[in-house]
């Protein structure tokens, strides 16, 4: 049995049920990567999303509020990588700290973009639109190069990780 749906205006309510409700969607998680100039630099999102096939675009949306922000907005290079079920830790490690690429194998990519190697896909991106976006700016990549492979991604929803299993 369902509950009885709870109807509130997010604009006058308690910011955190408008987050809760939000949270009862399931979204792959990625990590998106840029160059600072002075370094690589890595960020946890699950603002993923596809835009266009012709011309190849996909967008994420940064919060204005990181610290990171500034570099993202900068970047006219940047990566996103599909995380596997797997691949939790590396998740958790770049939602707390930008610079963990000691602890994993990662390559240089166009504008010394930092890819990290074994996520499901990856999408190398060059910044072709920027739009702000209330307290979040939503950046738009042409998607230039794709590595992928196959498996599970790792999932996110109401606040815990878990793994999707089609329907038989």
């Amino acid at each position: 049995m369902t509950s009885m749906p709870h109807s509130f205006d997010p604009a006058s309510a308690d910011p955190r049920d408008f987050r809760t409700a939000l949270g009862r969607f399931c979204t792959g998680v990625t990590v998106v990567t840029c160059d600072t100039g002075t370094g690589p630099l890595g960020i946890t999102a699950n603002s993923f999303s596809s835009v266009s096939l012709d011309p190849p675009l996909v967008l994420w949306s940064p919060a204005k509020s990181s610290s990171r922000y500034p570099f993202y907005i900068a970047a006219q290079h940047f990566a996103i990588h599909v995380l596997g079920e797997e691949q939790r830790d590396l998740c958790q490690g770049f939602a707390r700290s930008g610079d963990i690429f000691d602890t994993l194998p990662w390559t240089s990519g166009d504008g010394n973009t930092p890819l990290i190697e074994g996520c499901l896909s990856r999408f190398e991106c060059r910044q072709v639109a920027l739009h702000d976006a209330g307290d979040h700016s939503i950046v738009i990549g042409e998607v230039t190069r794709v590595t992928t492979r196959e498996g599970r991604p790792l999932a996110f929803q109401g606040g815990g990780f878990g793994a999707f299993s089609p329907l038989a």
